[in-house]
């Protein structure tokens, strides 16, 4: 499938804006599951182009204003074309970190004993680095029972602990619940950003879903969609990946002026 993403974030000030650093998480990457044919990302300066240490692309721009240019907004837009593949199983490549790696606690997806006690009914604890697959999938079933979707029920710092005692949250709280499960239970797992293809699920274009290691000595993962409990299909586009959310946002950074802030996000997806 052929689809067309544009992205548009749009910044407001309430006073002049004196200084801004940003990180952008907004270009993705050719790989297994797709083809990207055409990519851009604009911001109010020019920006700078690296890898970060999971792999994604990340760009930085800084604004640095004087009091007589009275900026009060800024637009980070990214736009393009993707060939979606659908292929949800892949192997890393050698130079990202071992999959022992997202065994690690995290603040939005740390390990506790009430999520490895819900976990245990669907999976047994790793012993052998290995997971199978059908128990996988029907963890991801029980967590989205578990944590039902519920719009504006959370924010961007609620934890996966908190979105499981509300039994509510968002795709990227579905995402954490189930990273935590697995790392609990010993399974390496990590968070995947990305947009969303539905025409009848407009709120979802901007998703969240999950990796998990197959096989820890082949360095052999997949990847599933908790909210939908699926794997990954040609209907998702792969953007970043990290151990939760914070290591991956579309977009972080700093500012100093400003006064109070308002941000809002726009995302279309078509298909061509």
């Amino acid at each position: 499938m052929k689809l067309h993403v544009r992205h548009v974030t749009d910044y407001r000030y309430t006073l002049p804006l004196r200084y801004a650093l940003q990180t952008l998480w907004l270009t993705p990457s050719s790989g297994p599951s797709q083809n990207v044919l055409f990519w851009s990302v604009g911001a109010p300066k020019k920006l700078f182009r690296q890898q970060d240490a999971f792999g994604n692309t990340i760009e930085d721009y800084t604004l640095v204003a004087s009091e007589s240019d009275n900026v009060r907004w800024s637009l980070v837009n990214a736009a393009g074309d993707i060939e979606t593949l659908g292929v949800p199983e892949f192997v890393d490549a050698p130079n990202l970190p071992q999959p022992y790696f997202y065994l690690r606690a995290t603040a939005l997806a740390e390990p506790h004993f009430k999520l490895a006690e819900f976990g245990r009914q669907f999976l047994a604890q790793s012993v052998d680095g290995s997971a199978d697959l059908q128990a996988l999938l029907a963890l991801s079933q029980g967590v989205a029972n578990a944590v039902s979707y519920r719009k504006n029920s959370s924010n961007v710092s609620t934890t996966a602990m908190q979105a499981f005692e509300a039994g509510a949250g968002v795709c990227q709280d579905q995402a954490h619940v189930m990273v935590a499960v697995c790392r609990s239970l010993g399974y390496p797992a990590r968070y995947v950003s990305g947009y969303f293809y539905a025409a009848n699920e407009p709120d979802l274009a901007s998703h969240a879903w999950v990796d998990v290691c197959l096989d820890v000595a082949s360095r052999r993962w997949v990847s599933i969609d908790v909210t939908h409990s699926c794997l990954i299909d040609q209907r998702h586009i792969r953007l970043a990946m990290g151990t939760d959310y914070n290591a991956c946002p579309p977009i972080k950074g700093v500012r100093q002026g400003g006064g109070e802030e308002s941000m809002t996000v726009s995302i279309s997806i078509v298909q061509v």
